[in-house]
């Protein structure tokens, strides 16, 4: 993969298109803290962050994640910034970007992610090219699910012996939607060989193994999106 040298350093941040849980007609989307502190924390870093979504255009953001007490500094701030909102509003469709322009991947949570692109066969390349190349690949909450089914060249599970975390099965039981997920993100990656590793519920835990940057839930999203930072400027 090409370099991008001495230019801005570049963040692709990847939404969900789907807005709904399966057939369950709950709302879905991304967690909104999970865009919005990454978007703040890179930006100001110095970094240009481009959203992406597989569809393209206005990427849903779940509901009850605009609500107290879900609501952070950094979606306070969102919902202010016409720039911000325009950008979750009109998020470029993910096939047409050239992903090796970009130095890192950074990928929010929510639920509608499992129902998307955790099979988007172009975001899995993406994952597993960048991985190859030693670039930083940050997710959070539900996004380390889209792991489950990348291999590497070897045929391997990617995530086989890899220290990692993502929103645990007791989390998607204490807010009583462990019964409509398409599947478990816990029992999945630990099925493929991953070393899981998480904290109490709702408690910030990031796990960094190599290119792979993980964080459990959304108060990870905060602490994650600075590792990637400070990682990009080392």
């Amino acid at each position: 993969m090409k370099a991008t040298g001495n230019q801005q350093k570049r963040v692709l941040l990847v939404m969900s298109s789907v807005d709904e849980m399966g057939i369950s007609g709950k709302h879905t989307g991304t967690w909104f803290t999970e865009l919005a502190a990454p978007y703040y924390i890179l930006t100001e870093a110095g970094y240009e962050v481009v959203l992406a979504s597989p569809d393209g255009g206005n990427a849903p953001i779940d509901l009850l994640s605009h609500k107290a007490p879900f609501t952070t500094e950094y979606t306070e701030r969102f919902l202010r910034d016409p720039v911000a909102l325009y950008a979750a509003q009109n998020t470029r469709k993910l096939r047409n970007i050239d992903y090796t322009g970009f130095d890192a991947l950074f990928v929010p949570g929510g639920y509608g992610l499992l129902w998307d692109l955790a099979s988007d066969s172009h975001l899995l390349k993406i994952i597993k090219d960048l991985h190859a190349a030693n670039r930083p690949i940050a997710m959070v909450c539900h996004a380390p699910a889209i792991l489950r089914d990348i291999k590497n060249d070897a045929g391997e599970y990617l995530v086989k012996g890899v220290r990692l975390t993502g929103f645990k099965n007791a989390e998607d039981a204490e807010i009583e939607l462990d019964k409509h997920l398409l599947f478990s993100l816990e029992d999945e990656l630990k099925g493929r060989g991953a070393d899981y590793q998480s904290k109490a519920n709702w408690e910030p835990n990031v796990v960094i193994d190599g290119p792979l940057m993980t964080g459990q839930s959304p108060a990870s999203a905060a602490p994650l999106a600075q590792a990637l930072a400070d990682r990009l400027r080392g």
